[in-house]
């Protein structure tokens, strides 16, 4: 029986981060979405992520749990200030990882999808490195 727990430690892990991460596209969508059209709602969401209304609600109530997002049935949702943070940070590193990849020359293109899902995975001493990164292949450029 020990060794069944052992084995299921990473597996453990790996459903946590994948929550985690989540979590952080859905924080950033809903603030994205808000900031497009003033309220976001199940629908919203479910549009942009092409999944079913129940899959969002379900995470949703998550987020609300966690102490994310507001909502009550039948009315948008809305962050708390902690989403909001959340957001925020989550905006502010795909922006790094997206003008690092454009600093490598990779096209806007496959820099936002790559972006997308680099984002979750880079440590912070990583991201400060791509943002150095970034900001000296910007600026070197006509």
């Amino acid at each position: 029986m020990a060794k069944t727990i052992r084995a299921s430690a990473p597996h453990r892990r790996t459903r946590a981060d994948h929550q985690t991460e989540t979590a952080e596209d859905y924080v950033e969508a809903i603030a994205e979405i808000v900031a497009e059209n003033a309220v976001c709602r199940i629908t919203d969401l479910a549009g942009r992520f092409s999944v079913s209304n129940v899959t969002v609600h379900r995470i949703v109530e998550r987020l609300q749990t966690e102490g994310l997002v507001v909502t009550e049935p039948y009315k948008p949702i809305a962050l708390t200030a902690a989403g909001k943070r959340l957001a925020k940070k989550c905006r502010q590193r795909h922006e790094i990882v997206f003008q690092f990849l454009l600093a490598l020359g990779i096209d806007e293109r496959t820099a936002a999808i790559d972006a997308e899902g680099i984002e979750h995975h880079v440590s912070p001493s990583t991201l400060r490195r791509f943002e150095q990164i970034a900001a000296q292949g910007l600026s070197s450029k006509p």
